[in-house]
Parts: C-alpha cells; sequence; structure tokens
C-alpha cells in the first residue's frame, strides 16, 4: 500500500473537500508525518490496530496511508454507528489509536471501552470534556518535513479490517492483506483494458485531468477500493462530499469537471432525475455512471446512457470479502443484461453450487461461491466464521444466483438473511434480537420490503403482548441500532408469528403478506 502512493507523488489535485486542494505530493506528506507520530508519539508498531472513526474527509485518506505504510492494520468503522457498535468494534480490534472526527469524538466518549489512557486524535473537533485527546493539526505539525519511516512490510501482512453485518449477531472484521486490496485494483484495470480492446466500450481520452466524485461513505469497500484507491496509478482526483445531494453533485461534476461516479441506484436514479428537473448543468465530462451495492432498475440504466454523449452505464457485484471486486458489466452489455452483475473479474474464479454441494450447470440456481487472489484472509479474532464461510478454498457468498451461457452473473436472492438499504448490509436477525428486548414484544420477524429509491426497507412484523406505538418502539431501538437498521414499517399483532412444520418463523409467508398490505405506500 505504501508504494502505490510513494510512486504516485504528483503536484496534480487529488483531495478535494471544498475549497480544499491537496496534491498527491501533500498527501504523502502529510502521511509520512502522521506515520512519524504514531511510530514516536504513540508506540504503533507492526501489527496493530488504528481505528479511523470519520466522514468523508482528507483526513480520512491520510491515515488509511500512513497507518498501512509502516505495517499497522487499519480499522475503519462504520460513520453511523451508534455508541454500541463503536463500543464492541472498539472491544473486538483493541486498537493503540484512535482518529476521529467531531461527531464520532462524542459518541466514543461515551464508549465503556474508552478510558483516560485511550489515544486519541480528534480530526476537526474541539476538545470533548471526557476524552484526552491531541488535534490532528498539532500531531501533522509536530513531525512536518519527516521522510516516510522504514518498515517492513511484506505483501501479504494484514491491511485493513472492515467490519461488515453479517445475518445475525455483531459484526464481523474482514481481514485483507496488502497483496489482496493491490490484486483488486489492478484486476479492475485490466478488466476495463479487456473490455476495451474487445469493442464493449472505449472511453474518450480526457483533455483535462480525470476526477472521482466520492458520494459513498469511505467505511465501504467499494468507496475505499473501487472509488479513491482506484484513482492512484492513474492520478485521477477525488472530489468528497460529506452527504450526498444531487445538486451539489451536479454542481461538482460541472466545476470539477470530474469523469467517474460510483454510486448505489438510489444515487444514480437521484441523479439522473435532478439532470432531467435541472438542464442548465453541464455534465459532459462525465465517462463513467458506475454502479453496486443492488441492481438498478433496467429504465435507470437506459438514462444513464442518456445522460450524456460519451457516458458509460455500468455495474458490478462484489463484497467486502472480495476486496469490493468480483464481476463486472458496461455499456452495450449492461444495456442488453440489465439485470446481470456482469463476467468474472481477471483474478477470481465463480462457481454456482446446488444444496448437495455439486457444481451446478449454466442456468441452474444455487449458491454463488468465489476464490481467487483478492480474497480476504479471513474474519478477525473469529475461526468459528471462517469455518462457516469456507468451502476448501471457495467463498461461501451467501448470494442465490445462476450464470448464463456466456458467463454472466445474475444474482436472483439472498440465502442469508438480509435486507440492503441504498447499499447497507442489514442482518434481519440482529433487528430482531433488538425487537425482543423491549418488555412488550414476544417475538418478531424482520424482511425487506421493497423501495422505489433505495432498493429495500427494513420491514418487520411484531407479536406484542399489549399495545405499542410504533414511535415508543423505533425510540427504544435508537440505543440498540444503528439509524439506517431500524425498520421503516411495522406490522403489530397479539398472537403468535406463524410457523412452517419445522417450528421455524413461516418468514416468506409474513413477508409476502407485509409487502402486499404495504403495497400502496411502497410504490
Amino acid at each position: 500500500m505504501h508504494d502505490l502512493i510513494f510512486e504516485n507523488q504528483s503536484d496534480l489535485d487529488f483531495l478535494i473537500y471544498k475549497e480544499e486542494r491537496l496534491s498527491y505530493e501533500t498527501v504523502y506528506q502529510h502521511a509520512s508525518a502522521l506515520a512519524a507520530a504514531l511510530i514516536l508519539d504513540y508506540g504503533v508498531g507492526k501489527g496493530d490496530r488504528v481505528f479511523i472513526a470519520m466522514r468523508n474527509y482528507p483526513e480520512w485518506v491520510i491515515s488509511l496511508f500512513a497507518i498501512t505504510s509502516i505495517g499497522a492494520i487499519a480499522v475503519p468503522v462504520n460513520a453511523w454507528w451508534n455508541r454500541n457498535e463503536l463500543d464492541f468494534s472498539l472491544s473486538d480490534c483493541e486498537p493503540r489509536v484512535v482518529i476521529a472526527d467531531e461527531d464520532r469524538v462524542a459518541r466514543l466518549a461515551e464508549c465503556d471501552r474508552i478510558t483516560s489512557e485511550t489515544k486519541v486524535i480528534r480530526v476537526r473537533a474541539p476538545k470533548h470534556p471526557k476524552l484526552s485527546s491531541t488535534t490532528w493539526e498539532a500531531t501533522i505539525a509536530a513531525h512536518a518535513g519527516s521522510a516516510m519511516p522504514e518498515a517492513s512490510v511484506e505483501p501479504d501482512d494484514d491491511a485493513i479490517i472492515l467490519y461488515t453485518s453479517g445475518s445475525t449477531g455483531h459484526p464481523k472484521g474482514v481481514v485483507s492483506s496488502h497483496r489482496s486490496i493491490l490484486h483488486a485494483l489492478l484486476s479492475w484495470e485490466l478488466d476495463w483494458e479487456l473490455r476495451s480492446h474487445m469493442g464493449i466500450h472505449e472511453l474518450p481520452e480526457p483533455l483535462h485531468q480525470g476526477g472521482m466524485l466520492l458520494a459513498t461513505p469511505l467505511f465501504h469497500v467499494a468507496a475505499c477500493h473501487a472509488a479513491m484507491l482506484s484513482c492512484v496509478r492513474v492520478q485521477r482526483k477525488v472530489v468528497c462530499m460529506y452527504k450526498w445531494d444531487a445538486e451539489l453533485a451536479m454542481q461538482l461534476i460541472e466545476r470539477e469537471r470530474l469523469t467517474s461516479l460510483l454510486a448505489t441506484p438510489a444515487i444514480s436514479g437521484d441523479l439522473v432525475r435532478a439532470a432531467k428537473k435541472h438542464t442548465d448543468h453541464n455534465l459532459s465530462s462525465l465517462l463513467v455512471l458506475g454502479g453496486g451495492g443492488a441492481p438498478r432498475p433496467p429504465e435507470q440504466v437506459r438514462e444513464i446512457n442518456q445522460l450524456t454523449d460519451d457516458v458509460v452505464p455500468s455495474t458490478g457485484w462484489g463484497m467486502t470479502e472480495t476486496n469490493a471486486i468480483g464481476a463486472g458489466i458496461a455499456a452495450s452489455d449492461y444495456l442488453e443484461r440489465p439485470a446481470s452483475s456482469g463476467q468474472c473479474s481477471a483474478v477470481l474464479d465463480f462457481r454456482i453450487v446446488g444444496e448437495a454441494g455439486q457444481e451446478l450447470a449454466a442456468g441452474e440456481r444455487g449458491e454463488l461461491q468465489v476464490r481467487g487472489t483478492s480474497m480476504f484472509r479471513g474474519y478477525w479474532n473469529r475461526p468459528d466464521a471462517d469455518i462457516e464461510a469456507f468451502d476448501g478454498d471457495w467463498f461461501r457468498t451467501g448470494d442465490a444466483a445462476h450464470l448464463d451461457e456466456d458467463g454472466f452473473l445474475f444474482i436472483v436472492d439472498r440465502i442469508k438473511d438480509m435486507v440492503i438499504r441504498g447499499g447497507e448490509n442489514i442482518g434481519c436477525g440482529r433487528v430482531e434480537a433488538a425487537l425482543v428486548e423491549h418488555p412488550i414484544v414476544v417475538e418478531a420477524c424482520v424482511y425487506s420490503v421493497p423501495d422505489e429509491r433505495l432498493g429495500e426497507e427494513v420491514g418487520a412484523t411484531v407479536y406484542v403482548s399489549d399495545e405499542l406505538k410504533d414511535s415508543d418502539l423505533r425510540e427504544f431501538l435508537e440505543d440498540r441500532l444503528a439509524h439506517f437498521e431500524v425498520p421503516r414499517y411495522f406490522e403489530f399483532q397479539q398472537a403468535p408469528l406463524p410457523r412452517i412444520a419445522s417450528g421455524k418463523v413461516a418468514k416468506r409467508a409474513i413477508q409476502a403478506a407485509a409487502r402486499q398490505k404495504l403495497l400502496g405506500n411502497v410504490a
């Protein structure tokens, strides 16, 4: 990871946030100063974890480069997590240093795992009375001009831990090596080149520096790897957004002449609608509008293709465990197969497996399994989860899928009990466990409900022993779940939930009934 930024220093813009502009050279200098501080002031050594809890600020990226360059392990966590989730991840990874912005500092101050001994570097944040901390500016200034410390970092050393929501219980820390991340980055370049030579798409060479609009949170592997890190070797600038706003996005694309945007269907849909409404913005620089996290509606794929003269609609399938690489599809292939996630990456293998463990032929539906050089090493402190997740060297994705005769992947369902809301994975079992902590809730069934913008929303059918209001239950869940995990729709009943012959809750039947009842509300 160090070589990635070291070998690509230049005076070109790298990170832009509001009116701030940092070149590739400046980012490397700041990363070198922070790396020196981590070693000399905080005692960080190889394999130590450093916690990153903040929004899409330039300091996030600088922290990642500094931490990984000295052989430590970066642990970027979900900025939307509440105190309980932060507390769990702190306990799980035991970081030597925490780097956090103002909102996260306030939440961390309430965490049981944070003590007066915890070393905190605060970013764009005033001093908090409950935390002993040092400002980012003072930390960098103390080592300004320092060379990047020499460190013995091997390709297969751990580089990053990204937490991903499972279907039940706490999130699991996905551990990836330097080699896996770099293989994913190089594979994207290779896949695009192959498609170009095959005539699937040919992007015009911009006459100016290319640029990526960073519209999704960096704590997601797609934003960190597919968006931000993929810009380094090709020297694109990265324009960071604090939060998504379609009008502001169009202004930034026009002002900075941005060429790329990777977005969930909700975000790309917002952009298409905003562009139709506000036709005075010049978006002609946009060459690639990528996607992921959930399938786009076919009509949106066609609308993206008409957004500018040269834009290429694309999407793909990947996971935190694959370092965001997996399958990809673009241009005419995507227009012809809008329901597909694309063909397998050059550094991975796919197979579809039936219930008996047999490999299935093209067109047959089963579980998607994947292996290859971009795969994660395993789950942090969870050997039990590793055993469950792997079939030999094949990773069980939990996605039900099929491959067509040409090798195009179609994700058709989830085997794991998950809701994907605007690209955020939400474990149904986790939400159910939080619901039944309420004294009036006897049992709960959580499921996905279709949503035009976000793809899916969270619904819950709840067996209660007495009257209970939606608002009271949501207030109860605030301290137990992140805000995006709290169900939007509730169905209450004062009778046990129906069950199938095995005794399990009849989730599909409950979900179907709830969806039919709510159809008028979610259409």
